[in-house]
């Protein structure tokens, strides 16, 4: 062999050993980034982004942040590096995602925002959200209905950090502190958490066994709080929740929780994909930046219908 063709061959056999060490790098590339995936919600949002995004033809790199801003800025880096054309997120708070979301524009990445909301306008293209002080209203009045507009009851408080925590309450109250026989012994917060709010619950339901009923900043608490009742024996107490998830939907129908407010979560995250699909080849933007998607609620009357947070017609 050649001197000449030893080098060439050496060269390129230099180059394939590199071009495998570099990351992916797609030109269709649409990362999701949401909270973790245990919460059927979020995993929601991540499949419903995910399935559009592969309809319109492009590659979905699926990551979760835990609810924690650092990791979520190190996801935005890979975002970035991986060259993606848009970011759909569900964010890991207000304040503490405008700098990652910011970073990601500033790198020519557009962002469209599902679920929460940032405390900015102008850094991303897109931030679409359930109408959650809506829905509180209405998760609120069939609560006041149950709880035969009279008696003890306790809420329980998604994260604080989360601006949907402090409105869902605040619908919550707009409706209920108009009834003065409805009394709140206890309002915690169990960050969203399963577990946390079946430990709060234990601990408020041993401090006020008195209680008639609860109300919940999300279904996965509700969840948490109705397996704490249960296990006290106490099945007469009221629980309301906020989601509208498959396991809400199975305990409405077996008599457990009675009510909860579904957001679309699934059509939320379809319908940013869209946005970031129309962005992408058009440079066409959402008329508003904000916008709100109606919440529905879900009894015994109709949670038959209900299936992976979307109402069938």
């Amino acid at each position: 062999m050649t001197l000449t063709r030893k080098l060439t061959l050496a060269a390129f056999a230099g180059a394939l050993a590199l071009s495998t060490a570099i990351p992916a790098f797609s030109a269709d590339l649409i990362a999701i980034i949401t909270p973790a995936h245990d919460n059927p919600f979020f995993k929601a949002e991540a499949v419903g982004a995910e399935a559009k995004a592969k309809e319109l033809g492009y590659e979905a790199l699926v990551m979760t942040h835990d609810d924690d801003a650092n990791k979520q800025s190190e996801m935005i880096d890979t975002a970035i590096g991986r060259g993606a054309k848009a970011i759909i997120l569900d964010n890991a708070g207000a304040d503490a995602s405008v700098a990652a979301v910011k970073k990601a524009k500033d790198a020519g990445i557009p962002s469209f925002l599902i679920d929460r909301e940032i405390n900015a306008t102008g850094v991303a293209v897109a931030q679409i959200v359930s109408n959650n002080y809506q829905g509180a209203q209405l998760g609120a009045q069939e609560f006041v209905k149950l709880m035969g507009e009279k008696g003890n009851y306790v809420e329980l408080v998604g994260k604080e950090s989360d601006t949907n925590a402090g409105i869902r309450s605040q619908g919550y109250h707009d409706v209920i502190d108009d009834y003065p026989d409805l009394k709140s012994v206890a309002k915690q917060s169990a960050n969203w958490s399963q577990t946390e709010a079946y430990a709060k619950m234990e601990t408020i339901l041993q401090a006020n066994p008195d209680i008639k009923g609860v109300i919940s900043g999300n279904d996965t608490m509700a969840m948490g709080a109705i397996a704490a009742l249960q296990a006290a024996g106490r099945k007469d107490v009221i629980v309301v929740g906020f989601d509208g998830s498959n396991d809400v939907r199975d305990s409405i129908k077996a008599g457990g929780i009675k009510a909860t407010v579904l957001q679309p979560a699934y059509a939320q995250a379809q319908m940013a994909v869209e946005q970031a699909d129309a962005y992408i080849k058009n440079k066409t933007s959402p008329k508003e930046e904000k916008q709100l998607m109606d919440c529905v609620l879900i009894n015994a009357d109709n949670a038959s219908k209900l299936e992976t947070f979307a109402l069938a017609k």
